[in-house]
C-alpha cells in the first residue's frame, strides 16, 4: 500500500470502504475464518487473534486509530466500516477488537504513552485485555468497588477481586478501575489502571458459563505491585475515565453487535429456508429485522457524533437499551424457527445458536442492567420525576 493511497483512505471514508470490500472479496487467503465454529472459547479467540494480525499487516484495521498509537488515521466511522464490512463478507468479527473499542479509546485519551506501546500489539492480535470493573459487591454500582490500590512509592499495590471480567480468561492484560481514596469517598475515590496478567500476586479462575464457553472470570489481586505510570489519567480520576470510557461501550459496541447480529440473521434465514416454519414466524422475522435496523439507526447517530469529537453523555443509554433488545430478538426467533434442532442438533451450527442464546440472556445485565439505563434516561435525559422512596 503507497502513502498516498495511505492518506486517501484515511481522509476518504468512501474510498477506505470500496477498498476494503474489495479486499475482503478477493482471493482465498481470508476463507480459513469464514463460516467455521470453534469448540472452546481459547480456540475461537486463538483464531480471531489471527485474523487482527491478517488485517493488521495490510492495515485495514489501522484505520480509525491515531499514528502515535499503531495506527494510519482516520476515525471512529472508519472502524465502524471495517465491522460492517467483515460482516457483510461473511467473516467474524474479531472478540478482542470488541474489547478494544471499550478500552481503546480512553487509553488513548488519558495514556497515550500506554497506548502507544501497547495499542499495536493489540491491534496485531498478539495481546488483548480484559475489563475488570465489576466486583461480588458493585456490579452497576461501580462508586461502591472496594479492590483497593495504594501508592507506595513509584508503584501501586493492589489487593482486592473482580467478578465477571469481560476476556478475563484468556486477557493478556486488565484493565481496572480500582479503589484509591477511602471508601466513603465513592466515585470521588476511583482510579483506572492497567496490569499485566502474568505479575506476580495476580490469578485467575474462568467462569464457565451455561453454554460451556469460559467468557468471563474472576481475577484476584493478592498486594500485586504494579508501576505508577500504568495509572489511565490522574490518581482518584477513575469515575471520569469510566464515564469517557460509556460513550464507546453504548455506541461502538452497539454498532459492532448490530453488523454482527445482521450476518447472524442472514445465516439463519438460509439455514431455515425451504422447511416448515411456525405460525407467525413471517411476523417474528420482519420484527427481529426491524429491530436491528433501529439499534444500527440509532447507533449510527453516536458513532458520528464520536467521530466529530462530541461528548456523548447519557443519551447513550437509548443505544444499550435497544442493543439488548436486539440480541434477545434475535436469538429467540433462532430458538423458535430452528424448533427441535435447537436443543438437540448435534451440528456446530445448532451449537452456536444454543451458546448464543445462552448469552444472549446476560444482554440486559452486562453493562449495566437495563433497569438502570432506564433510569438513567428517565433522570437525566428526560427529566421525569424521582421515584418516591418505600
Amino acid at each position: 500500500m503507497t502513502r498516498t493511497a495511505t492518506v486517501s483512505l484515511a481522509t476518504d471514508l468512501d474510498a477506505y470502504r470500496i477498498s476494503l470490500r474489495a479486499y475482503l472479496g478477493n482471493g482465498d487467503a481470508l476463507d480459513r475464518w469464514r463460516g467455521k465454529h470453534h469448540a472452546t472459547t481459547e480456540e475461537r479467540i486463538a483464531e480471531h487473534a489471527a485474523l487482527m494480525a491478517h488485517l493488521y499487516e495490510d492495515g485495514w484495521n489501522r484505520y480509525g486509530w491515531p499514528a502515535g498509537a499503531g495506527g494510519l488515521g482516520g476515525d471512529e466511522r472508519h472502524r465502524g466500516v471495517l465491522y460492517d464490512e467483515l460482516s457483510a463478507a461473511g467473516l467474524p468479527v474479531p472478540d478482542p477488537q470488541l474489547m478494544l473499542e471499550t478500552l481503546g479509546p480512553p487509553v488513548v485519551h488519558f495514556a497515550p504513552d500506554l497506548a502507544a506501546r501497547y495499542l499495536p500489539e493489540y491491534l496485531r492480535g498478539e495481546n488483548w485485555w480484559g475489563q475488570g470493573f465489576s466486583e461480588p459487591e458493585a456490579g452497576s454500582d461501580l462508586a461502591g468497588l472496594r479492590c483497593r490500590a495504594r501508592r507506595d512509592g513509584d508503584h501501586y499495590v493492589l489487593s482486592g477481586q473482580k467478578l465477571w471480567t469481560s476476556h478475563g480468561a484468556t486477557a493478556s492484560r486488565f484493565v481496572c478501575l480500582v479503589r484509591t481514596g477511602t471508601t466513603e469517598s465513592r466515585h470521588r475515590g476511583l482510579s483506572m489502571i492497567m496490569v499485566d496478567r502474568d505479575t506476580p500476586g495476580v490469578s485467575v479462575r474462568p467462569i464457565a458459563l451455561a453454554s460451556g464457553y469460559r467468557e468471563l472470570a474472576e481475577v484476584f489481586f493478592d498486594d500485586v505491585v504494579v508501576p505508577a505510570d500504568r495509572l489511565i489519567g490522574a490518581e482518584n480520576q477513575g469515575w471520569a475515565v469510566a464515564m469517557y470510557l460509556l460513550q464507546w461501550e453504548r455506541a461502538m459496541y452497539a454498532w459492532q453487535s448490530a453488523a454482527v447480529a445482521l450476518r447472524r440473521f442472514r445465516e439463519l434465514l438460509g439455514q431455515v429456508a425451504g422447511t416448515p416454519l411456525p405460525d407467525g414466524a413471517a411476523t417474528r422475522v420482519g420484527e427481529c429485522y426491524a429491530d436491528i435496523v433501529a439499534l444500527r439507526a440509532r447507533s449510527v447517530q453516536t458513532v458520528r457524533r464520536l467521530a466529530a469529537g462530541e461528548t456523548v453523555g447519557p443519551e447513550a443509554s437509548v443505544d444499550k437499551v435497544l442493543l439488548a433488545t436486539a440480541e434477545i430478538s434475535l436469538h429467540d426467533l433462532a430458538r423458535d424457527l430452528l424448533g427441535t434442532g435447537f436443543v438437540f442438533g448435534a451440528g456446530a451450527d445448532t451449537g452456536d445458536w444454543r451458546a448464543d442464546w445462552w448469552f444472549s440472556r446476560s444482554a440486559t445485565v452486562l453493562g449495566g442492567s437495563a433497569e438502570v439505563q432506564r433510569t438513567i434516561l428517565a433522570d437525566h435525559v428526560l427529566g421525569l420525576p424521582k421515584e418516591p422512596r418505600a
